[in-house]
């Protein structure tokens, strides 16, 4: 596979940037004018039941705001961070082999970015979700 000079990556014979371009500007056009065309066209009458919140047939009743533990958004952020992070060492481990010592040194960079981001969380106290003990 050979690279693409300069002058052929614009050029409208070759695959490159500018396919790229027009494909997404027509894309976009063509979403766009859909949206357009649904509200222009679309029937527009309000009536209290159309604008009730929609609660899966339920008649909505109370407050929609329900007060969540932090740790349960801890968690969750806890997990995006690390399912990231796993799936960026997993595609490495793939392709160890082919990124040599350059790619090890890549890796080992960014595992060490994450244990002082992680070091740095455990200092905060990002993990004391529960009440803390009196030390005796």
């Amino acid at each position: 596979m050979n690279p693409i000079a300069y002058g052929e990556a614009f050029s409208p014979w070759e695959p490159g940037i500018f396919s790229l371009i027009i494909y997404s500007i027509l894309v976009l056009a063509f979403v766009a004018s859909q949206l357009f065309i649904a509200s222009w066209l679309g029937e527009k009458r309000p009536t209290p039941e159309k604008l009730r919140p929609y609660e899966s047939g339920i008649i909505p009743t109370g407050s929609a705001r329900l007060r969540y533990p932090v740790p349960f958004y801890l968690v969750a952020v806890f997990f995006l961070v690390f399912d990231v992070e796993g799936a960026y060492i997993f595609t490495w481990a793939v392709v160890s082999e082919e990124l040599g010592w350059a790619g090890w040194l890549q890796i080992s960079f960014f595992i060490g970015l994450l244990l002082v981001g992680l070091l740095y969380i455990w200092k905060k106290g990002g993990f004391d979700w529960g009440p803390t003990r009196k030390k005796t």
